[in-house]
């Protein structure tokens, strides 16, 4: 093992590709309390809020991805990728990294290009069951390649491909002994079932819309709802907050609370919360969103439904098909039951540690 660690990580845009990058990065200063790290993030995307705020310093690139119509910023997208290329390889030269992590995103491209360009030992972390093109492109140079889905050879070369999971939050793996402490957390009545509502950190505008339809059918079913509409929707649906069972929340800080509280979990579909839902183990119904690229969000609740191990509506049949699923599932102690135990089998708690030890290989093998 090197004396002095240096590790770069980057990856962004989401919090699916920030949050498990710095599970990555808390991993390795645990184990080398000593080690240098810095991020390197898109200059303008959420990561550069959020990994200072988790006491770690981060690098912008002026980087984005191509829009799917015409644009103006697609005319842009040459300039930024050779100048975030430049500057990539300008902070590997001035940090001197013994490796370098990917976790997806359009940061990590430049950066893990121009890594590989300096034979530095590369190891990319993909989230999804189905790659993003970031990924894809990086897989050729990267040496190792952590996944959280099996049998992804379809799409990455066999040997370089250790299935590892994805990183979870650490404090999501005793949920199970902090019911108590949610329910005083919230001020939630013990007595009445209680529905987690996740869109993302942005919000989904389906997803909440179909809350503000069922409010009455929620109050009828004697359910409490913990809503997280999202940054962007939150002064659309704070009013909610006003009802007896409904506490609206733009962001969910505890999220290891707010799933200790639920009952049942309806959420989107994204690779870090399916991965931290299966430590949860509790019921869950999938609405994917169907605005990602590939429709891989469907792809990765596909992946848990096949195993009777959660339930997916498409956002084309919420109307029709949420009242007549949804609600005879909360009456249903039995099927609940039976959907969070299935789900429980596919946790993956050991992901961080387990990608660490893959860094650890490449650190001692690589000359």
């Amino acid at each position: 093992m090197k004396n002095q660690l240096r590790v770069i990580i980057s990856g962004g845009g989401t919090g699916g590709h920030i949050f498990p990058a710095i599970s990555i990065a808390n991993e390795l200063r645990l184990r080398y309390p000593s080690c240098e790290i810095l991020f390197v993030g898109a200059q303008d995307k959420m990561e550069m809020q959020k990994v200072p705020e988790a006491g770690y310093e981060i690098e912008g690139l002026w980087i984005s991805g191509l829009q799917r119509r015409i644009t103006a910023k697609n005319l842009l997208f040459p300039v930024k990728l050779v100048k975030s290329l430049w500057r990539s390889r300008d902070i590997i030269k001035k940090f001197k990294p013994n490796v370098v992590i990917g976790t997806g995103g359009f940061a990590s491209g430049p950066l893990l290009q121009m890594a590989n360009r300096e034979n530095i030992p590369t190891l990319i972390q993909e989230q999804n069951s189905y790659p993003g093109i970031t990924n894809k492109l990086l897989a050729k140079g990267a040496n190792t390649i952590c996944t959280a889905y099996p049998d992804m050879g379809r799409f990455f070369p066999e040997e370089k491909i250790v299935l590892t999971g994805n990183p979870v939050r650490q404090d999501l793996l005793k949920v199970d002994q902090k019911r108590k402490e949610a329910q005083d957390f919230f001020g939630i009545d013990p007595s009445r079932k209680t529905v987690l509502v996740l869109g993302g950190s942005l919000g989904a505008r389906k997803i909440n819309q179909l809350v503000e339809d069922n409010l009455k059918e929620f109050e009828k079913h004697n359910l409490q709802v913990l809503w997280q509409t999202g940054t962007l929707y939150f002064e659309d649906y704070s009013k909610y907050a006003e009802l007896e069972n409904i506490q609206t929340f733009a962001f969910l800080k505890r999220m290891d609370l707010a799933y200790a509280a639920a009952d049942v979990i309806i959420s989107r579909a994204g690779a870090g919360t399916v991965s931290e839902l299966c430590i949860v183990g509790k019921p869950v119904v999938f609405i994917p969103s169907p605005n990602v690229a590939e429709d891989h969000q469907t792809k990765n609740a596909m992946a848990v439904a096949e195993k009777d191990a959660a339930v997916i509506l498409s956002e084309s049949h919420l109307e029709q098909g949420f009242r007549s699923i949804f609600f005879p599932l909360v009456q249903s102690d039995e099927k609940m039951r039976n959907l969070g135990k299935n789900i429980k089998k596919l946790e993956k708690p050991n992901a961080t540690a387990n990608i660490v030890n893959e860094v650890e290989k490449l650190l001692t093998t690589w000359p």
